[in-house]
């Protein structure tokens, strides 16, 4: 069976780049989706062991922590963008978008319990975990390719119009909630 455990999880940008951020935010959503289906598909025939518990321990972790944030980031950032463009369509994928937060945020509430037990190496009802998981993975697919093609471009055009302080207001407040120094020429020298 092929390692659960998932590659790189370095970001490929930085909060200067806030929008290539949100970007890369979505290449860990898919790879933290795939890790939770190889895990889904590895219990059907195995009882939870150590993999099955590292697995389930970063998937956890993954959307526990950074897919909140990242789920705040586009709530704060791109969706007024949107909203302030008038235009019906947009106005409308913002509700349709907030609305699968909120249902990302409601069946992850589920899935989580399900994951624990695995983290735990508990024994968990494989069809349940199966469900829960598929229903998880589909919502999230045509979440990121709507803000992949229609809300990101059109939000960072929107950003780009302002002028550059814009983007740079958008990626240090990013970084503040992260509680991360920005830019980083204002951290402190690392032998001080």
């Amino acid at each position: 069976m092929p390692t659960l455990l998932p590659g790189a999880t370095g970001l490929a940008a930085g909060y200067d780049q806030p929008f290539e951020m949100l970007e890369a935010c979505h290449a860990r959503v898919q790879r933290s989706l795939n890790l939770l289906r190889r895990l889904v598909d590895h219990l059907r025939d195995h009882t939870a062991d150590a993999m099955s518990a590292d697995a389930a321990l970063d998937v956890l972790r993954y959307f526990d922590l950074a897919a909140p944030a990242h789920h705040e980031d586009e709530e704060r950032h791109v969706f007024p963008l949107l909203e302030a463009s008038g235009k019906a369509e947009l106005i409308a994928l913002v509700h349709q978008l907030r609305s699968e937060h909120r249902q990302i945020e409601a069946q992850w509430a589920l899935l989580r319990q399900v994951l624990d037990g695995v983290a735990q190496r508990q024994a968990v009802p494989w069809d349940e975990l199966d469900r829960l998981a598929s229903g998880f993975v589909a919502l999230h697919a045509g979440h990121v390719a709507a803000e992949d093609q229609t809300a990101f471009p059109v939000a960072r055009s929107a950003a780009q119009a302002k002028g550059p302080d814009a983007l740079q207001a958008i990626g240090q407040e990013m970084a503040q909630r992260r509680g991360v120094t920005w830019p980083p020429e204002a951290a402190a020298p690392a032998d001080a």
